[in-house]
């Protein structure tokens, strides 16, 4: 535990640094409630990318550093993770479920919709830099499908007229 406290203390006395001290705070006290520091890297990635909205690539090799685990390790978590954003992203993350069961229930005429209006296709950020449209393979409402999802707030049993209204509420 105390090697992992002093490679915190490094990164903190190190000006070149990219994360700060409220950062480090937060990965320290998820620190503590495991044995295996790589049990937390999703958390540690997650702590940063609350406050900055996504994870550079300098964020990835100090967080690396404070857990002690190699960059290509924790790039492999990263990358992995859907929830993870290694490019920035919109103010509001857009989220259209493309399983088998909203395909049946229509899911192509919603993300036409999300297209049409944000012109952007999935994986993009509008101009404006208000949304970021991501597809997603389940978001367990299969029996209310199509489904979006914007940030935390769900939209289930959609029409594609309903997209404009939905979108005027961020």
């Amino acid at each position: 535990m105390e090697v992992r406290q002093d490679k915190i203390n490094f990164i903190v006395n190190d000006k070149a640094s990219s994360l700060n001290q409220e950062e480090l705070d937060a990965i320290q006290r998820e620190i503590c409630h495991y044995e295996d520091v790589r049990s937390i890297a999703v958390e540690a990635l997650k702590i940063v990318q609350k406050n900055r909205g996504w994870i550079s690539d300098k964020n990835l090799e100090d967080i690396a550093f404070a857990l002690g685990i190699s960059s290509c390790e924790l790039e492999e978590i990263a990358t992995f993770y859907s929830q993870i954003f290694r490019k920035p992203v919109g103010q509001n993350i857009i989220r259209f479920c493309d399983s088998v069961v909203c395909y049946i229930n229509g899911y192509k005429k919603i993300q036409a919709a999300l297209e049409k209006i944000l012109m952007i296709i999935p994986g993009q950020t509008d101009v404006n830099g208000k949304f970021t449209l991501l597809p997603t393979c389940c978001l367990g409402k299969c029996d209310q499908g199509p489904v979006i999802m914007v940030n935390d707030d769900m939209y289930v049993s959609l029409l594609p007229e309903h997209i404009d209204c939905i979108l005027e509420k961020y």
